[in-house]
């Protein structure tokens, strides 16, 4: 009996022992060395488990891995290639009686997995060897996977590059067909990144067979729209071959195939067609004329960690809001040298053709790029690339630049190359230059005098620019229209933004035909374009009329003849009334000529009568500014001197003026130094 007993408290006890091991699981640290033998023994990486092993029994057998690290030896840059804070299983007891564990649920907590980036190819000099067919496959089963606060780490320790893919969230469930479903979020530069996809495992072994497969991606800030394909895919060893690839970016349908080699550096080659590609273009206001460029930094640096073979076509591509149809994009990128070449592609009426060099396999990153536009309509390719519609007709454009630099503003700056353009039958919007010209015989211009209700039509606007260190210098600007015509040189600096260009505007006082008239009038000063090129300063340069006081008169009449009327009636109109109504006739073009009682002035006086004389003598006597004057070149009384002589009729020494006779009463108006007239003289040349 006592027997009995003892062998009943022990059987007891055996029972509480189990029970208290069912709920609060076995240490193992026992089977540390076992886990860690077989992962290196199936893999070829070593494991380490920092944290040690724990076995529970209820309410199922489940294993918990805690400060997990999985490392490549042969990975010298990389010391851990995977790290979790925990990763734990759940196995069915009958699977493990079977010898074929089957896992119901593999959770991993806060998993990190770091990949190498490399520059160059390399093939591996002895690749490890392949497991026998479907061994490992077989081995076990897997029905779901969980993923929480993941890191995937793409990094190149001598380079000092480091990308991250963080927050990653991962569902994946397989079921007993093999269908594999996956539903994952993360973030990617600050970019929220979601994805979803399905596929239909073979039988083992799973390589060189067709995987169908289908795959949705959502990254606002990345892709425009929702990315949406299906394709049959084939593993080849380290090659991923994708076939059959269909699907659509948004509302644009594309198909195709590629590959990708993930054996070293990634080798990606593909060829997809677009019936419509959008490529989205970012509005900021720090390009605006007003911003400066921006400083920060553009990132290009990992185009020297994959290379690429592609071709890329759309009938109808979009960039921002301008249109191309058709397109093809032909790019190659090899140790961090990106070429890419477009060819007739459709734009607006035209064609464009042209390449683009990127190379950042330096620390200072190289840019050069050839474009050749024809007959392309300027105003939707300017506003829907550059947001600019203040030049409308048909441009033609050669542009051959190169730059380098890590920011937009080191890339302005160092701009260097060639470029001409020129746009044909169309327009300036916003702007009347015909007006801003008239209103430079009466003040300064601030800015361009922008106005939606303006415009100045033009048959032809072209320049040719030499570029060196963003400096852009044309010898050859040249406008011509209906109502005006201007040539002109001048700079641009890229980098600043400031323009300084010296013109020559000439009035064209018809609209018959475009530029027709062979001797147009000319303003008789240049006028000086200095500034920021959002909002310059616009001035007549006085050093032009200074210099040759008597070809600016005789274009001061002419002009007068043009801009206000047959023998300057409507310009005696004007300065009538700025002189308080001191010329007569001002409203029906009619006057009093000095010394004859004429109405109507002298019928070869474009400028009206005495105004002519008065406008004539005060141009000349300006000329005279600055040079030897005698003491007495003002009359007594105030008056001025303003009587032209000739070389021969100067005299050799000052002589000093006798008082003028008074002056016979007339009709005609006195010129006196007065107010008005000094208001007239400022009105015309800002002095």
């Amino acid at each position: 009996m006592r027997a009995l007993k003892i062998a009943g408290a022990t059987i007891a006890a055996v029972i509480v022992v189990i029970a208290l091991l069912l709920v609060i699981g076995i240490p193992s640290g026992f089977l540390k060395a076992e886990i860690q033998e077989r992962i290196e023994r199936e893999t070829g990486y070593k494991l380490a488990i920092n944290g040690g092993v724990k076995i529970g029994l209820w309410p199922q057998l489940n294993v918990r891995l805690n400060d997990v690290t999985l490392q490549d030896p042969r990975d010298r840059d990389i010391n851990h290639r995977f790290t979790a804070s925990s990763v734990e299983a759940d196995v069915t007891l009958a699977s493990l009686w079977a010898g074929r564990p089957q896992i119901t649920d593999l959770v991993i907590i806060r998993p990190v997995v770091n990949l190498p980036l490399k520059r160059e190819r390399v093939r591996e000099a002895n690749p490890p060897s392949k497991p026998a067919g479907g061994k490992t496959a077989d081995a076990f089963s897997i029905e779901h996977i969980s993923v929480t606060g993941g890191t995937i780490v793409f990094s190149n320790l001598r380079d000092r590059v480091e990308n991250r893919i963080e927050t990653v969230n991962a569902d994946i469930t397989i079921d007993a067909d093999r269908k594999v479903t996956l539903t994952g979020s993360a973030r990617s530069g600050g970019h929220p990144l979601k994805v979803e996809a399905k596929a239909a495992l073979p039988a083992a072994p799973v390589e060189r067979q067709n995987i169908p497969a289908e795959i949705k991606i959502d990254a606002p800030g990345l892709l425009h729209a929702q990315l949406t394909a299906k394709a049959e895919a084939r593993l080849n060893g380290s090659v991923v071959m994708i076939n059959g690839v269909t699907g659509a970016l948004g509302d644009g349908a594309f198909n195709g195939w590629a590959s990708v080699d993930l054996s070293s550096k990634p080798l990606v080659k593909l060829d997809l067609d677009f019936q419509k590609l959008t490529v989205a273009m970012s509005r900021s206001t720090d390009s605006s004329p007003a911003q400066p460029w921006s400083n920060a930094t553009i990132d290009v640096n990992g185009l020297n960690y994959v290379d690429l073979q592609a071709r890329i076509s759309a009938a109808e591509l979009k960039i921002g809001d301008a249109r191309f149809t058709p397109a093809a994009i032909d790019a190659t990128l090899t140790s961090g040298v990106l070429k890419a070449q477009v060819s007739n592609i459709g734009a607006y009426d035209g064609n464009a053709n042209g390449d683009l060099t990127v190379d950042v396999s330096t620390a200072n990153p190289t840019y050069a790029m050839r474009a050749d536009l024809t007959s392309v309509r300027a105003l939707p390719l300017l506003d829907g690339l550059a947001d600019f519609d203040r030049l409308d007709g048909k441009m033609q454009a050669k542009i051959s630049v190169r730059s380098s630099g890590t920011s937009q503003r080191a890339i302005m700056s160092n701009m260097a190359g060639t470029a001409f353009v020129v746009f044909q039958d169309g327009a300036i919007k916003g702007l009347n230059v015909a007006q801003m010209i008239r209103s430079l015989t009466a003040s300064t211009l601030s800015g361009w005098q922008e106005s939606d209700e303006k415009a100045t039509d033009l048959s032809q606007l072209s320049a040719s620019f030499k570029i060196d260190k963003g400096q852009a210098q044309t010898t050859d600007l040249n406008l011509v229209g209906p109502l005006v015509k201007m040539t002109g040189v001048g700079t641009i600096d890229l980098g600043t933004k400031q323009i300084g260009f010296r013109v020559e505007p000439k009035l064209v006082m018809t609209t018959e035909g475009q530029g027709r008239v062979s001797d147009p009038v000319g303003l008789g000063i240049p006028v000086m374009i200095e500034g920021p090129w959002g909002s310059p300063r616009i001035y007549p340069e006085m050093q032009g009329i200074l210099d040759n006081p008597d070809a600016a008169y005789a274009k001061l009449k002419e002009m007068g003849k043009g801009l206000f009327g047959a023998n300057g009636a409507g310009l005696g109109a004007a300065i009538g009334n700025l002189l308080g109504g001191g010329q007569q006739g001002a409203a029906d073009g009619q006057g009093v000529a000095p010394g004859t009682g004429q109405a109507g002035g002298r019928p070869n006086d474009p400028l009206g009568g005495q105004l002519g004389e008065t406008i004539g003598n005060l141009i000349q006597g300006l000329g005279g500014l600055g040079q030897n004057q005698p003491p007495g070149g003002t009359r007594p009384g105030g008056q001025r001197s303003l009587t032209p002589t000739s070389p021969a009729e100067a005299p050799t020494q000052a002589v000093p003026a006798e008082p003028a006779p008074p002056a016979a009463p007339s009709d005609t108006t006195v010129q006196q130094d007065s107010q008005p007239m000094n208001e007239v003289l400022r009105q015309l040349f800002n002095r």
